[in-house]
């Protein structure tokens, strides 16, 4: 499902960068004064933002209630796929004596199923990440100003996001990642419940033929 969550890593760069770099912008110097660095301790924080954003409450209740708008496009998907299948082991069962030209017009309209099959599929997949993100997105603007609130008022210095496979940081205590932190403040404050634990789905009945469920 993601994980196309690059949008969620640049906003977190973009609302969390930026309050430190006003909160730490030098004075303007008066022309030809010299003002002597002060050195300060640091108190560094880790977080993942995007395992905040979607480990949050409301993040799991936009995610769940995207999947739930989709969920009979997902179905209608399923049919079609299945009868591809279908199509095509009816094919492969077919006789030898079945004539070329009836051979050709079912791989024909196979092949044009079988591709009607894959538009829809891409279709579907890009209007739900499209969605999906600019409800996440949302989420994650006012998780990112909890965020802040949060190092500020515990005296971090410094807040670097380790949602990217690229981060430059290596190694770090366990004590300096905030991100559960981030996510219990976020949770106190939007006043979202948690929602409620998928109801488990009820056991496949031994097949009594051959299936035509797409695999998965």
């Amino acid at each position: 499902m993601n994980r196309n969550l690059t949008l969620l890593t640049a906003l977190a760069a973009g609302l969390v960068s930026a309050p430190f770099a006003i909160a730490q912008a030098a004075p303007a110097e008066p022309a030809g004064a010299h003002v002597a660095p002060v050195a300060v301790d640091a108190k560094i924080a880790l977080v993942n933002f995007e395992q905040v954003v979607l480990a949050s409450n409301e993040g799991q209740v936009v995610t769940l209630a995207t999947q739930k708008k989709y969920e009979p496009k997902r179905a209608d998907l399923e049919k079609l796929a299945a009868e591809v299948d279908s199509m095509k082991k009816s094919l492969q069962a077919a006789p030898a004596t079945l004539p070329d030209d009836e051979r050709a017009s079912r791989l024909r309209a196979i092949d044009t199923k079988e591709k009607q099959l894959n538009r829809d599929a891409e279709d579907a997949q890009t209007a739900y990440n499209a969605e999906w993100q600019e409800a996440l997105g949302k989420v994650a603007q006012k998780i990112a100003t909890t965020m802040k609130n949060y190092a500020q008022t515990n005296g971090y210095t410094i807040l670097l996001d380790v949602s990217a496979q690229n981060s430059n940081v290596l190694w770090a205590l366990p004590s300096t990642d905030i991100s559960q932190a981030v996510v219990d403040a976020y949770n106190k404050q939007s006043g979202i419940a948690a929602p409620p634990p998928p109801a488990p789905r009820a056991a496949a009945k031994p097949s009594t033929g051959t299936s035509t469920a797409p695999k998965k």
